[in-house]
């Protein structure tokens, strides 16, 4: 069992640009703050992964997003509240309202509201962060702490220590606007 000073002590080296793996609903993630473009850097180095493709935001509610979906249309608010929260990723239109080194070359940004207890009270802390699958690029995604190890030996990447949820993959990514399923 996690305490709450180790999800505190988690959450202050976020916001110190610490790049954290984690585990999530169906396989462990790698995250950082979404603001700090440094350590949003170091995970796509880690994984080898184009800035141009993008990564995920996570959340523990869905008013963590306010900033991005405050003009939403109410059906498309709607369509995100009845499936959050849970392992479900929407591409929504960002306006702007969201880094480079986030959204890639994309129009929209990819979010998530989690149902994993230990990312969810990490996200109360923290607001949303970066969640990417914690797998250098071309590898399976992690499914164990040691997978995580094993990846990223001496980097420097401080590890959450916890439980999968019960999904069986990564999340499903969706367009919102459009329903093309991307994953």
């Amino acid at each position: 069992m996690i305490s709450k000073w180790q999800i505190h002590h988690v959450a202050h080296l976020l916001e110190q640009g610490t790049v954290v793996a984690y585990p999530t609903e169906g396989v462990w993630g790698i995250g950082c703050d979404p603001w700090n473009e440094q350590a949003t850097l170091k995970i796509l180095a880690l994984k080898n992964r184009s800035i141009k493709k993008g990564l995920i935001l996570i959340a523990s509610a869905i008013e963590q997003f306010d900033f991005i979906l405050h003009d939403l249309p109410t059906q498309y608010r709607v369509k995100l509240e009845e499936s959050w929260p849970g392992p479900f990723t929407w591409l929504v239109p960002h306006h702007n309202r969201v880094p480079y080194w986030i959204t890639g070359d994309h129009a929209t940004v990819a979010l998530r509201v989690t149902n994993h207890p230990l990312v969810k009270a990490l996200c109360d802390l923290t607001g949303p962060i970066v969640s990417t699958s914690a797998n250098p690029a071309g590898q399976p995604s992690a499914k164990t702490r040691l997978m995580v190890e094993k990846y990223f030996y001496n980097t420097g990447l401080t590890i959450l220590n916890g439980r999968l949820g019960g999904a069986k993959t990564s999340s499903r990514i969706c367009d919102l606007l459009t329903n093309k399923v991307h994953r």
